[in-house]
């Protein structure tokens, strides 16, 4: 039996997961914590890497791995290969003066971006991370000599390459960088220097099925990937299929064919792990809605769940708009979340309990929306991440959402994803290994139509009377 290596090295932990090759089934698995924050030391993920793989029982018996990471976060390496400052992460925020300085400065603007690198820049891309980093520590830009993300790093250190050119990526780990085109398959020089104002080194975009080198131990190294890219892959997503994952944020992302350019900046154009396309629209306020309502109305998440089942649909009226954390879909950053519709007969805990379910949802709705707008084909969803455990979200989803729902038994998608990838690497190309029954035994939920049209419009309307309210 040959065994292969997953890693999901994620914002939060490292996970790893050591898989049947053949038919994936779980053999061990091991994980360790990351520092806090949205600036980190590399060294800190390859500590976290060794101590989860040894909680993993080893590395030495797996015959492949592959390393699935956060997406964009910018790890900058000097001429001998030396990390040369703190990796900034996908959500740190302080570039975001310079992406809207960057989208002015392309002649064309947001639609010049989405057509040349499939996403209109925002401050977790690594390409205004570079910009921020040549403005404000200049003496550390100078010594750049190579830019490279989480996954490229891990990958790079496992294989124990010391030069820059042994540097590997992916197309969807390269796709979330904002120099690189998904759509004519190329770095795009001009975007990089136009963000740090000279040339630097890059990874190599490897196939999806190919190999990044070897570990000291003789595992084959697969490409690797990001972090939503390896859940799809995990998930056996395909055309049509949704991934809708639900944490501190919403995730939506989609398998697609073709490419996509919304100027709009609602959805970034990614690829995904396999030669296709995974465009992915994002909301600010998932979990922790249930989170703050439950802790309003002082209950654990099952009896919050326990009472927006009890509510009907719509919630006698009542209508959330969770915007707790501003918005990214839409685009409204300085908006405040909002109650409408608050009666006497309708301002009760249940009542409550349902808007807060159903606003998460619509949240998440629009998002789809977006990607619709973008011409992306759309059949049925994979509900995933934390706020998926609740009953309450399971049951009412299909019916917002309008789709039928799959939701997969709980795992480790991402390093699953990762796995597969190791086993496509260690096949030699041939065709993508099938593990069937990694999400077979989830449960599909049907969707009740009846009841999407008059919600979805409650919260429509709701949502556009948030438009003029802004943080003071």
């Amino acid at each position: 039996m040959a065994l292969v290596a997953g890693v999901d090295s994620s914002t939060q932990s490292c996970k790893v997961e050591i898989r049947d090759a053949d038919t994936g089934a779980l053999v061990r698995h091991g994980r360790a914590p990351h520092p806090d924050g949205t600036e980190i030391a590399p060294a800190a993920w390859e500590a976290a890497l060794a101590t989860a793989a040894a909680a993993a029982g080893g590395l030495d018996d797996v015959a492949a791995v592959s390393v699935a990471a956060q997406q964009h976060g910018m790890v900058c390496l000097d001429a001998d290969g030396e990390v040369v400052r703190d990796a900034l992460l996908w959500n740190d925020l302080r570039s975001a003066p310079a992406a809207r300085d960057l989208i002015a400065e392309l002649p064309g603007g947001a639609a010049a971006w989405a057509e040349a690198s499939g996403s209109v820049p925002v401050a977790s891309f690594t390409v205004t991370k570079l910009r921020w980093l040549a403005e404000h520590e200049p003496g550390s830009a100078a010594r750049v000599a190579a830019v490279c993300l989480p996954h490229d790093w891990l990958t790079w250190r496992l294989g124990g390459a010391s030069a820059l050119d042994a540097l590997a990526t992916d197309r969807g780990d390269a796709s979330g960088t904002g120099y690189w085109s998904p759509i004519g398959n190329e770095y795009r020089p001009d975007l990089l220097e136009l963000a740090f104002g000279r040339p630097i080194g890059v990874p190599a975009v490897l196939g999806p099925s190919a190999s990044a080198g070897r570990t000291d131990a003789g595992a084959l190294l697969g490409c690797g990937t990001g972090d939503n890219a390896g859940a799809a892959l995990g998930l056996h997503a395909g055309p049509g299929d949704l991934i809708v994952s639900i944490g501190t944020s919403g995730v939506i992302s989609a398998v697609s064919v073709t490419p996509t350019a919304d100027a709009s900046g609602l959805v970034t154009g990614f690829a995904d792990a396999t030669g296709s396309y995974l465009p992915l629209a994002c909301t600010l306020n998932a979990a922790r809605v249930l989170d703050v309502t439950a802790g309003l109305l002082g209950v654990d998440h099952d009896e919050l769940s326990r009472l927006a089942l009890s509510a009907d649909p719509g919630a006698g009226g009542l209508v959330f708009v969770p915007y707790l954390e501003g918005e990214r879909t839409p685009n409204l950053p300085d908006a405040t979340g909002a109650l409408h519709g608050a009666e006497l007969a309708n301002m009760t805990p249940a009542n409550l309990a349902r808007a807060a379910v159903e606003g998460l949802l619509c949240g998440l709705a629009d998002g789809i929306d977006a990607l619709r707008a973008c011409g992306v084909a759309i059949e049925r969803a994979f509900l995933v991440g934390g706020g998926a455990r609740s009953a309450a979200v399971r049951r009412i989803a299909p019916s917002i959402l309008g789709l039928a729902v799959l939701v997969p038994p709980d795992g480790e998608y991402v390093a699953i994803g990762a796995a597969r990838q190791a086993a496509w690497a260690l096949s030699g190309g041939a065709e993508l290994p099938t593990w069937p029954q990694i999400v077979t035994e989830g449960t599909t939920i049907r969707h009740e139509a009846d009841i999407l049209p008059a919600v979805r419009e409650r919260y429509s309307d709701a949502r556009q009377l948030t438009l003029s309210r802004r943080r003071s």
